[in-house]
């Protein structure tokens, strides 16, 4: 008897450790949803990460509650609470920081290269053919105080002119063509986050480019998704999987380019928007791994505080960039 006990509590023992390691092996991750706001036209890395079914195992579900305008709006929402991510032009976002909100820059939600870049058309018989010849001209960009509005404060600064030199008046995305045809501004801004929308009027024709980001601002992430650091503190394993699975999705979209649009054009669909325009979409515009350089904030850092909207040495980049190892950014 006391054999076959000691054999009974044994077995009792293993079965209960097998449970618990099973129970264990097969937890499941804390469900977050992270609601945010999306661009008309186009796809965040995020969002391409979700429908590919990489958050699914990390529990993290995204809630689109609508449309941006433009970054600020986004940041705007973001910093009142409405949304858990926020995506905005590099300017904007750190203006944004040094303004007093909390936020981490979490990854580079796309990038300006030689593939991927902002163009600002004229119609073919402009007299306008080089960034000089926009001083006193109107463009039109998708919101002011971000990335476009900075390219071309940065344009007329190389070239040796006041930086408010232009008229800037803001047109959305699905608008800018006509509003260019129309003659009603002089250039339009297609931002590289939009190149759905320039794929679309080069291909009715009678534009053409005077210049682009690229040739301004070089190689470099165009704008940044941004967490609150509350955020992070309080869910610091889905802000990593955050990060990791749009960085996974960016390098899938770089691998499969083709797929890529097919899937941005289901995803258009879905939302009820123009799915056509996907043929036109080149891409992220993202280094492997989604990977931030210095010199992608330090450019932007440098040059706010060169125009005086930041404080020199406000912003240190060990304290704002988040580091999904980590799973923080220090303060």
């Amino acid at each position: 008897m006391n054999a076959l006990l000691r054999h009974l509590t044994l077995s009792i023992a293993v079965a209960g450790t097998l449970a618990f390691g099973a129970s264990t092996l097969t937890a499941k991750a804390e469900e977050v949803t992270i609601r945010y706001l999306a661009s008309q036209g186009g796809i965040a890395p995020h969002e391409l990460a979700e429908y590919l079914g990489y958050y699914k195992d990390a529990g993290i579900k995204l809630d689109r509650i609508g449309y941006a305008k433009g970054g600020p709006e986004s940041l705007f929402a973001l910093a009142s609470g409405n949304v858990e991510l926020g995506s905005a032009a590099t300017p904007a976002v750190l203006n944004s920081i040094a303004g007093g909100n909390d936020f981490v820059v979490a990854y580079p939600s796309n990038g300006v290269n030689q593939t991927v870049k902002s163009t600002f058309y004229v119609l073919d018989d402009s007299p306008i053919h080089d960034i000089k010849d926009l001083a006193g001209k109107t463009i039109a960009i998708n919101t002011l105080g971000a990335h476009l509005d900075y390219t071309v404060r940065e344009a007329f600064h190389q070239a040796g002119l006041p930086e408010t030199s232009a008229n800037l008046i803001t047109v959305p995305g699905p608008q800018l063509e006509q509003t260019l045809r129309s003659k009603q501004v002089d250039v339009a801004a297609i931002g590289y986050w939009q190149q759905t929308f320039g794929g679309a009027l080069l291909k009715t024709g009678g534009v053409r480019a005077v210049f682009t980001d690229q040739q301004v601002l070089g190689d470099i992430a165009g704008g940044f998704v941004v967490l609150r650091r509350d955020f992070i503190a309080a869910h610091p394993d889905t802000a990593a999987a955050f990060v990791t699975g749009a960085a996974k999705a960016s390098d899938w979209a770089n691998a499969h380019p083709d797929e890529a649009r097919a899937t941005l054009a289901k995803i258009l669909k879905a939302r009820g928007e123009n799915p056509d325009i996907a043929q036109y979409w080149l891409g992220f515009g993202l280094r492997a791994g989604a990977a931030t350089e210095p010199h992608d904030l330090t450019f932007w850092i440098d040059t706010l505080e060169r125009g005086g909207k930041i404080p020199a040495g406000k912003l240190k980049l060990e304290n704002i960039l988040f580091d999904p190892k980590t799973k923080t950014a220090a303060k």
